[in-house]
């Protein structure tokens, strides 16, 4: 294995509770006051309300990965630059519970590491050792999960018209791959670049892009209708 390799850390160091491979053990000492509890409200509320969240959730259990928020969810503190993870280790999703303090922002990181968890559902994603499997999915997350919508741009003070949902996915993506990975940004762009079109245009499951609430709205009404339709064939 070369130096590279064995230094590799995968992103854990962003995770300081999973940096020695296990998850810290939650104490009788948590109030209902603490981070923790708020991060566990507000996954629930996003696993009841949100139509991102309930399609994918949908879709993999049609695909036989069920979840099980107590078994694959995990609310843990982070490094201050992250928001989230999927642990593909232990098929388990992290949510930083001293960096997400709003819903809505619950929501897109649900919906996000979901996306992560549906492709390892169906694909097998390589995560650790093929950075094209990673960047794939990588550039699927962000395009699906509403993290490059309009409004969500627009708070970030990121303006454009021309193309420019397809940048900030490129963008997100490729900022995403050199927080876990270490590569260089020539080498990162250039797996984003070969894998973009395809990673961009595949849809599933929610079968276009959602740009907003509405979009995904009406994504989940024709995924749960999709058995009927094909019925009356």
């Amino acid at each position: 294995m070369d130096q590279s390799k064995q230094e590799e850390d995968y992103g854990y160091d962003l995770f300081p509770e999973r940096s020695q491979g296990q998850q810290r053990k939650s104490t009788l000492k948590q109030s209902l006051f603490t981070f923790n509890h708020k991060c566990r409200v507000m996954l629930q509320l996003a696993m009841e309300t949100s139509p991102y969240a309930k399609l994918l959730l949908s879709a993999m259990k049609s695909s036989g990965c069920n979840i099980y928020k107590d078994r694959h969810f995990a609310c843990e503190d982070c490094d201050g630059t992250v928001s989230g993870g999927f642990d593909a280790a232990s098929s388990q999703i992290v949510l930083c519970q001293n960096n997400i303090h709003q819903q809505s922002h619950m929501n897109r990181v649900v919906t996000h590491e979901l996306i992560h968890a549906f492709d390892h559902c169906r694909a097998h994603v390589d995560w650790f050792n093929n950075y094209r499997h990673l960047a794939c999915s990588e550039i699927r997350a962000a395009n699906l999960s509403g993290d490059c919508s309009f409004h969500n741009e627009l708070a970030r003070f990121n303006f454009g018209l021309k193309e420019h949902h397809q940048k900030c996915v490129r963008g997100r993506a490729l900022r995403s791959i050199l927080a876990v990975r270490k590569i260089s940004r020539e080498e990162a762009e250039k797996i984003v670049d070969d894998v973009f079109d395809s990673c961009f245009n595949d849809h599933s499951p929610f079968g276009r892009i959602p740009h907003s609430k509405k979009d995904a709205k009406f994504a989940y009404r024709d995924y749960m209708n999709r058995d009927r339709y094909h019925a009356n064939l």
